[in-house]
């Protein structure tokens, strides 16, 4: 699937720019489209789970062919209880969604479960799925609480990087009108995320479906710890929940280029290097005419968050490497609105040196 994309404006092909300020870039982030919201049905969910596929290639591709033919477009981017005489099946008198969510069997099962191989806990034991995570890519049901299966599930998912596993009560059968409290059953879901899920994102405690109660029970959430380095760069270099707020090189020059920001798809750092790597090329082919044109030989990525909802995967690019000494910006509020840093990491680029003025000396290359 072909995730979207919005540009800020770059300075391009400037050596001496006025300092363009790093914090968040209000403008094209206004300009995105919402990530996409996961659909997971309640109903009838194991003849409907599925994976969404991603091709990293193209995908790195179209944004290449994006920036070159546009490199500064912004726009790449409960009910009264009814007679329930006609149900196959009567709930019994300890099937409730308060037995559910007491169940110690579905506690143990989270407290006690195994952290697979090459993931980091999350959270654990939480009456909460995960939301608005970004990258969602699908799910599976399981037969038994396994971690392990789960995250083997995860790695044959191309993108995935987390996963949710959780306990759900859900209706044995539509809850209709005439038919609007049946009784439950329990399924285990495993849900992938492109992007890491966090505690906070743990906040999807359920529903009414007529008079039947979906809740949620021991839900736990694993980010694997590896994340690719596109060709042609080194790294990662990982930075947490903070960003790169780079000053001014030793000349006096901003090293800033811009930005784009991806709302779809998993978070995919080779998608950053495209336009990072294809600036380069446009900016070489338009050439200041006093000056010489910036070439990117850094950036940072991460997953920008308004709250506890993913806004999109934040891609700053610059013109020389940075040391995680500056990863200073930790978020900013726009009136009420918290955003905030997650999942940040810094490449550099090794097919060409950083345009660093004759005899001035970077921080970053002492």
């Amino acid at each position: 699937m072909m995730r979207s994309f919005s540009v800020a404006a770059l300075v391009v092909g400037a050596v001496i720019a006025t300092p363009v300020p790093q914090g968040f870039d209000w403008d094209a982030i206004a300009d995105l489209a919402p990530v996409p919201s996961a659909s997971i049905p309640i109903v009838n969910a194991a003849a409907q789970q599925t994976t969404v596929s991603f091709a990293a290639t193209a995908a790195a591709s179209s944004v290449s062919s994006a920036v070159l033919a546009q490199p500064t477009d912004t726009s790449l981017r409960m009910v009264k209880r009814v007679d329930n005489s006609a149900c196959a099946v009567q709930p019994s008198s300890q099937d409730t969604a308060s037995a559910f969510s007491s169940n110690q069997d579905f506690a143990a099962d989270a407290n006690n479960a195994v952290t697979p191989v090459g993931y980091t806990l999350a959270y654990s034991n939480k009456a909460g799925s995960s939301e608005g995570v970004y990258g969602y890519m699908g799910y599976s049901l399981l037969d038994v609480y396994d971690t392990a299966t789960c995250a083997a599930r995860c790695d044959s998912v191309h993108g995935c990087s987390s996963f949710n596993i959780y306990l759900e009560r859900d209706p044995s059968q539509d809850p209709t009108s005439t038919c609007s409290d049946p009784a439950s059953t329990t399924v285990i879901k495993c849900v992938y995320y492109g992007g890491p899920v966090t505690a906070t994102s743990a906040t999807n405690v359920g529903q009414w479906r007529n008079d039947f109660h979906v809740v949620i029970a021991g839900s736990n959430g694993y980010v694997n710890n590896s994340i690719s380095t596109p060709a042609g760069y080194t790294g990662p270099v990982a930075l947490g929940n903070a960003a790169i707020n780079a000053p001014l090189d030793c000349a006096g020059h901003d090293t800033y280029m811009g930005v784009k920001i991806f709302t779809s798809g998993p978070f995919d750092a080779s998608l950053c290097a495209a336009a990072c790597s294809s600036q380069s090329v446009y900016n070489l082919a338009h050439p200041p005419q006093n000056g010489v044109a910036q070439t990117c030989q850094f950036f940072n990525t991460y997953v920008l968050y308004n709250g506890t909802q993913s806004v999109g995967q934040y891609c700053s690019l610059y013109n020389e490497s940075w040391p995680a000494s500056f990863a200073t910006n930790v978020g900013q509020y726009r009136s009420a609105d918290h955003f905030t840093v997650g999942y940040s990491y810094t490449f550099s680029n090794t097919t060409g040196g950083a345009d660093v003025p004759a005899g001035c000396t970077n921080p970053a290359h002492p």
